[in-house]
């Protein structure tokens, strides 16, 4: 992992099957895990902070192609870096999109389709995935 990716922390664990596009544009903060079937296509820069839970079947776009089907039928694609804070709990089969922020303390429900920024201390989640409640720091679950 450490000839494949960027940068990277200590304590990670990632479980087989791993995909990714580059890998030199993947960087990984400290205590790391993702369950299996994890991919990352970093055409453009993924950056996950310390902390950070992947469940299973989860995936990071960053790549996208034009809406007008002539643009896109030439091969022209597009790429939004990822950024992924600390302390982040993203449950299974989720998907985040090109260009997302998640911030820092947040939890994206099972089955989440991420298209727009997450700030702090949010669980969100659905399909296009939404806050829907803060997280004060004294709930258990």
């Amino acid at each position: 992992m450490h000839e494949i990716i960027g940068k990277m922390g200590e304590n990670i664990t990632i479980l087989p099957s791993f995909w990714c596009d580059y890998g030199y544009n993947i960087e990984i903060g400290n205590n790391f895990f993702s369950n299996h079937n994890l991919i990352i296509l970093d055409c453009a820069k993924v950056t996950f902070g310390d902390n950070v839970f992947i469940g299973p079947n989860s995936g990071f776009y960053t790549a996208g192609h034009p809406f007008d089907p002539e643009i896109r039928r030439v091969g022209i694609e597009y790429a939004k870096p990822i950024t992924v804070g600390n302390d982040v709990w993203i449950g299974a089969g989720v998907h985040v999109m090109p260009g997302v922020s998640i911030g820092n303390n947040v939890v994206i429900g099972a089955g989440s389709v991420v298209t727009k920024d997450i700030e702090d201390d949010y669980v969100a989640l659905g399909n296009p995935c939404k806050v829907v409640k803060k997280i004060d720091g004294k709930q258990v679950l």
